[in-house]
């Protein structure tokens, strides 16, 4: 029997994906022998986190992947278009794009800075619309053509839309452009969908900025993000689209259902600690 590799060969462009949740969904897409171009500023190493461009590259190599990494900045057309006819003239095509860059700070209305807001607003929605939309012609080329942002699903609850309302509004748009690209494109057969998990995922963003340890003992890693990822980006592009996903709602549907290998410290995520972000 041989080995199942659907995205052995497939081009995925993805902004960021340095570290993090990026960079797994890239080593998950890797093992399969996918060609993966990154987007990201991230040329030098920064002073607390781990990982540039070009180590997420060596990375995916060593996984099984091929790698493009491109130093950029979504929030840059010409970033975006170099991008693009980068990975297109390295791979011949790109077959799936992957909103992972994300800014975040959850600061009130009257403490949240208005260029903070307007970072989120130009990585988030900007970036997402603008890196889908320069795709969209080598998209239609492609077999299975697929959008993915990692954005939640619009929930009008005053217990999200009062809590950090200008990271919010970041994160809703990234959805509401998705959601608009599966709607405008659907007669193209291209997929665009957003996947957002249950809990929080264990980045250095959350050790070092949202609340340490207690967070961390409420988080998954961002394996179980990689593996719901890879299951979007399998299914058939013209059926599939249109969805705001949940990691274990897609890993349930797959056949996973014991998430305690996803784990960041052994023995939890506590339920009790459950952020269910966006979710209820």
């Amino acid at each position: 029997m041989t080995d199942r590799r659907p995205l052995e060969g497939k081009t995925i462009l993805m902004s960021g994906g340095s570290r993090g949740i990026g960079l797994a969904i890239a080593m998950r897409a890797a093992r399969d022998g996918a060609n993966i171009a990154l987007l990201a500023k991230t040329d030098q190493p920064h002073p607390k986190l781990e990982g540039t461009v070009h180590t997420a590259a060596a990375q995916i190599e060593g996984a099984g992947g091929r790698a493009l990494p491109i130093v950029g900045d979504v929030r840059d057309e010409d970033s975006i278009t170099e991008a693009v006819l980068m990975a297109n003239g390295e791979f011949g095509g790109i077959d799936i794009v992957v909103n992972n860059a994300s800014a975040i700070d959850l600061s009130g209305t009257l403490d949240l800075a208005t260029k903070r807001f307007d970072l989120m607003q130009a990585v988030n929605v900007r970036g997402t619309f603008l890196l889908s939309r320069a795709a969209l012609p080598m998209l239609r080329e492609s077999a299975n053509p697929h959008i993915l942002s990692l954005s939640p699903p619009l929930n009008l609850s005053p217990k999200w839309l009062g809590a950090h309302t200008g990271y919010t509004l970041a994160k809703y748009g990234m959805t509401m452009a998705t959601l608009g690209i599966a709607a405008e494109f659907a007669q193209d057969g291209i997929a665009a969908n957003t996947l957002w998990p249950q809990t929080t995922i264990a980045t250095a963003a959350v050790q070092y900025s949202l609340g340490g340890d207690r967070m961390m003992a409420a988080s998954r890693t961002p394996e179980i993000y990689a593996d719901a990822a890879y299951e979007v980006l399998v299914q058939p592009a013209r059926s599939y689209t249109g969805q705001t996903l949940i990691v274990e709602d897609v890993l349930a549907e797959a056949g996973v259902t014991d998430l305690s290998e996803y784990a960041a410290v052994p023995g939890t995520p506590d339920t009790e600690l459950f952020p269910d972000v966006f979710l209820d």
